[in-house]
């Protein structure tokens, strides 16, 4: 055989097309036959030649050759070996002699396709090396490669009965598992459903498989929101499915006994109770008690005051952790106060000073802050019908003094170094406590701010009109 340039010793040059690849051969072969032997092309009992083998070559003659593809048909636990021209698979099926339920599916080299899916390229449709050159320049054998079987799998459809709930019907699946076969029809599965038998038992024919739907709850517990899928019957089983304890007093709502449905919002409470012992202190109190061996203004402490203790019992209840009620159980004094006695002297002592205005005697000396006045500053208008009138009803002078009446009675005689002597004649709205003003003419009026020492002068008054203990204000700061 010549395969190469056209020469007039290279004999008849024939086109040969095989599975729609050209070749150009010079051959010396008389028929069809001889020609394809040559070439090396073995024909398979399916394969068409045009011309057949048994005809003559001439110049110019084109020579097709038509080979069947080979097939593998898996189908019900068989594999089929065929070779076949058919183009569709729904053909090369009925040559096989398969036939296809309407659920049934089928795979061409493992991608899904339909029963009408066409068998497109090459003679062999998959797989094939490259085609031989149209023309080659050596003296060889042609090498025509065997197609490569084109493979086909058919999974039957089994039918299966789901139950959902009330609703029940028939499906079929090609899966495996009836997991996948839910998951195949878009059957969507929620945490809490229950599938029967269970997600891997395998697919089998006629097999009952039953859904057990959940339902939606939401349990508000413990500062969480838990929305949860169930099948539990009554409250009191969710919340044991859950974890969820009833401790003490803690109360649930709707009560546990209640059927749960669906949406339903369960509420637990959490209740707990304290009882707390409160202390709370009692102030003591001050007695002052009289002493006659004590001298005036003077003063002994003859007890120290103690507080004392109350303590009482109370019943706390919380929810959720918030105090929501507090009850008095029990109350009662863990320590009695004492009080602080102090004793003050009723002892009065007639004593002498000698002053540049002569001997005074005096039964007592009291430290005041001292300011002074005139009619014109006592705050009345000079045509104001009371002016330059005392309380006393006197008339306003130099040696009148203003005082508070419960610490030096009025009348009374005093002596102020620096002022001389006067008598409490007069009251004042800031003249309190340990305050004493100081009366002057007016026009001659000296300006007076300070502590000084007041002596009261003898006789003392009758014991009710004394105030054994002063007043400790206003305050003078050393």
């Amino acid at each position: 055989m010549l395969v190469g340039p056209l020469s007039p010793q290279a004999g008849v040059q024939t086109l040969l097309i095989v599975d729609q690849h050209p070749l150009i051969v010079q051959t010396y072969a008389g028929r069809v036959g001889g020609l394809l032997q040559e070439v090396g092309l073995r024909l398979g009992a399916h394969d068409i030649v045009v011309p057949p083998p048994t005809a003559p070559i001439s110049a110019g003659t084109t020579i097709r050759v038509f080979r069947a593809r080979p097939f593998l048909v898996e189908v019900d636990g068989q594999v089929l070996r065929l070779e076949s021209h058919a183009s569709r698979l729904d053909v090369l099926l009925a040559e096989a002699g398969v036939s296809l339920g309407p659920h049934d599916q089928i795979f061409l080299d493992d991608q899904p396709v339909g029963a009408d899916a066409a068998l497109t390229g090459g003679s062999a449709g998959q797989g094939e090396s490259s085609p031989p050159p149209k023309q080659s320049l050596r003296r060889q054998r042609i090498l025509f490669p065997t197609p490569k079987p084109v493979r086909i799998s058919i999974r039957r459809a089994r039918p299966f009965t789901l139950h959902d709930g009330p609703v029940a019907g028939v499906l079929h699946s090609t899966a495996a598992t009836v997991g996948q076969a839910l998951w195949e029809h878009g059957i969507l599965l929620y945490a809490g459903d229950r599938v029967s038998p269970d997600l891997s038992t395998p697919l089998q024919a006629g097999l009952n498989v039953y859904i057990q739907r959940s339902q939606p709850v939401e349990v508000l517990v413990d500062g969480r929101h838990i929305r949860t899928r169930t099948q539990a019957v009554s409250v009191g089983e969710l919340l044991s499915e859950l974890g969820i304890a009833l401790v003490g007093q803690d109360r649930v709502e709707p009560a546990e006994d209640t059927q749960v449905t669906a949406d339903m919002i369960v509420r637990v409470t959490r209740v707990r109770e304290e009882v707390l012992v409160e202390e709370e202190t009692i102030p003591f109190e001050t007695r002052w008690e009289p002493d006659s061996n004590l001298e005036l203004d003077q003063q002994e402490l003859q007890q120290a005051g103690a507080e004392g203790l109350l303590r009482r019992r109370v019943r706390v209840l919380y929810e959720d952790g918030q105090e929501v009620a507090r009850n008095l159980e029990d109350e009662w004094v863990e320590r009695e106060p004492t009080d602080k006695i102090i004793r003050y002297g009723t002892k009065i002592v007639i004593r002498e000073l000698e002053t540049p205005d002569g001997t005074i005697h005096y039964w007592r000396r009291i430290r005041m802050l001292a300011t002074s006045y005139t009619a014109a500053t006592s705050g009345k208008a000079p045509d104001h019908p009371e002016y330059g009138i005392t309380f006393l009803g006197w008339q306003m002078r130099a040696g009148i003094v203003a005082v508070d009446p419960s610490v030096i009675p009025l009348r009374t005689e005093v002596y102020v170094p620096g002022y001389g002597k006067g008598v409490a004649a007069d009251t004042g709205g800031a003249i309190k406590g340990r305050r004493i003003d100081l009366g002057y003419d007016e026009g001659n009026i000296t300006h007076w701010y300070k502590w000084v020492d007041v002596y009261l002068l003898a006789p003392p008054p009758p014991p009710s009109k004394i105030r054994w203990v002063l007043p400790n204000w206003p305050m003078e700061r050393k």
